[in-house]
């Protein structure tokens, strides 16, 4: 059984200092926990430098205004901690979660005199797959759940309170033997998976689903960049699933993800090809550039 997340050695970096691992705690009744005030990064380090580590620190904390909070850190100091805390547990390649949220000074709906609090861990995460491996495609089911109405909660935040529904759908999947699942948006438009945004490929284009109710990913802003260097179209548009038969391709990207073909959808099939590995390897390259 893997080692508990409470109960690892080494360093995190809370409120300002760096602490022993296991003394890295919360309050039970933090707002939190209990309301979803908190908002989060997944971000890599690959041979010890963090991926666009200035990106993520202003994403979080533009997270954290629109839950209606100001996280006390500059997008400078939030750089500088993400790297003493890599440097601290030795570096390498890592997986790297700021998170901040509401404490526990007031516990009801409204807590505007919480305090915020901010922490920074690390944990080893090596590439899950080489390149031949990941050309093979990775199985997606179709989610119940679908991505909300941006009128109804705030969908360009990394918000941990619109996980919820990811997690559920995740574990649905797997259970049928998938390793993910896709989500329709709130008018049944393809949307995103769990945790990483999807892209499709016919007669040499790309297309995409436009980000207006889940997040536009740096690893997807990285892609789409990749991809145009390369002298390739990409579209950003609705996709309906009906339209799914029509691709030859599919990819997904994320910060654990990184670039990873898919083969099957539910009932539909697509054959990794020559455009998804090379954007597998121009991506693996970037990283470690």
């Amino acid at each position: 059984m893997a080692l508990s997340f409470d109960q690892r050695d080494g360093f995190i970096w809370m409120d300002g200092k760096m602490v022993p691992w296991q003394d890295a705690k919360l309050h039970v009744l933090s707002h939190g926990l209990h309301y979803g005030s908190c908002v989060f990064e997944g971000e890599r380090a690959y041979d010890g430098k963090i991926f666009k580590s200035a990106e993520h620190s202003e994403r979080f904390l533009k997270s954290g205004e629109y839950l209606d909070f100001t996280i006390p850190y500059s997008v400078e100091t939030l750089v500088a901690a993400k790297q003493a805390v890599v440097d601290a547990n030795g570096g390498g390649d890592l997986y790297v979660r700021p998170v901040a949220w509401r404490g526990s000074e007031m516990m009801a709906v409204a807590a505007q005199n919480a305090t915020i609090h901010v922490a920074i861990a690390v944990w080893p995460w090596p590439s899950m797959f080489d390149t031949e491996a990941k050309m093979k495609g990775i199985r997606l089911d179709i989610a119940d759940y679908r991505r909300p109405d941006p009128k109804t909660a705030p969908c360009q935040s990394k918000a941990a309170g619109l996980y919820m529904i990811c997690t559920i759908s995740k574990h649905r999947a797997e259970r049928k033997g998938y390793a993910d699942a896709l989500m329709l948006d709130w008018q049944g438009r393809v949307a995103e998976c769990t945790g990483a945004n999807v892209f499709f490929t016919r007669d040499g284009v790309i297309h995409t689903p436009i980000a207006d109710c889940f997040l536009d990913g740096i690893t997807r802003q990285t892609v789409i960049g990749l991809a145009k260097s390369m002298g390739i179209e990409v579209v950003e548009r609705r996709i309906m699933p009906d339209e799914l038969a029509t691709f030859n391709e599919c990819f997904l990207s994320g910060t654990g993800a990184e670039v990873t073909p898919v083969s099957e959808i539910g009932p539909y099939q697509f054959k990794p090809g020559n455009m998804s590995r090379q954007l597998v390897e121009a991506y693996s390259a970037l990283v470690r550039a």
